[in-house]
């Protein structure tokens, strides 16, 4: 974030909107974890059986510990899905799950957003340690290349966080579409899972907004510098 200035105020509707993402996602989350699936069967068995339906038998599933830290590791092909989807057998355990498997299959297909993705994250990690540091440097050395150096290691990171809402939108609709296909969720039970996956999405959205406008926020400071070089 750098330090404050009036410049700031341009991250408020970030902010706001990251806030109430997260509060939405934690409610909605804890409601339908509440609710039991028909069919009984828990996150674990529901992603095992589209893992093999999709011919995925070598990917395993892992339990992690941590709320919400299930995630598809693309490195290992692995999928981890926490305690509190694993073994639990509510709509939104379900939901979580499918998702994440959603994650495995986009990257046996070659899902080109999810490719174009994991290709730039060395290039994304690198942004998120120098991009601020080279654009504080730039500023304090008065030089407007440096910090334009850093604006677009930053671009980078924004690019990410834009590519990132087509591969999530696509794992939740993949997981709808398998939940409601497959038997595993009647109509009923398939919107509170689909509250639980646009809950977990609006944080994506607000994650890409916040970098959109810090990198706003980066090109008005650095325009105070000037057009002209050392």
């Amino acid at each position: 974030m750098l330090f404050w200035d009036p410049t700031m105020m341009i991250l408020i509707p970030a902010v706001l909107i990251s806030l109430y993402a997260q509060m939405k996602v934690s409610s909605t989350f804890n409601r339908y974890s509440q609710v039991p699936s028909h069919r009984g069967m828990t996150g674990a068995d529901v992603a095992r059986y589209i893992l093999n339906q999709n011919g995925l038998y070598d990917v395993p599933i892992e339990r992690v510990s941590g709320q919400l830290s299930d995630h598809y590791d693309p490195r290992t092909r692995v999928v981890r899905l926490s305690t509190d989807v694993y073994g639990s057998t509510s709509l939104a355990a379900l939901g979580v799950a499918a998702h994440e498997v959603g994650h495995a299959v986009q990257h046996d297909s070659g899902y080109l957003p999810l490719y174009i993705r994991n290709t730039v994250i060395p290039v994304t990690q690198f942004g998120s340690y120098a991009a601020i540091p080279m654009f504080m440097l730039g500023l304090f050395m008065g030089s407007p290349s440096l910090a334009r150096v850093g604006i677009l290691l930053f671009g980078a990171i924004v690019f990410f966080q834009l590519i990132t809402l087509p591969v999530e939108f696509n794992a939740s609709s993949r997981a709808l579409a398998t939940l409601g296909g497959e038997g595993f969720l009647d109509d009923t039970e398939l919107k509170g899972t689909s509250k639980v996956l646009r809950a977990a999405a609006l944080t994506y959205v607000a994650a890409a907004l916040m970098a959109v406008l810090q990198l706003l926020r980066l090109v008005v400071i650095a325009g105070f510098l000037g057009g002209n070089d050392d």
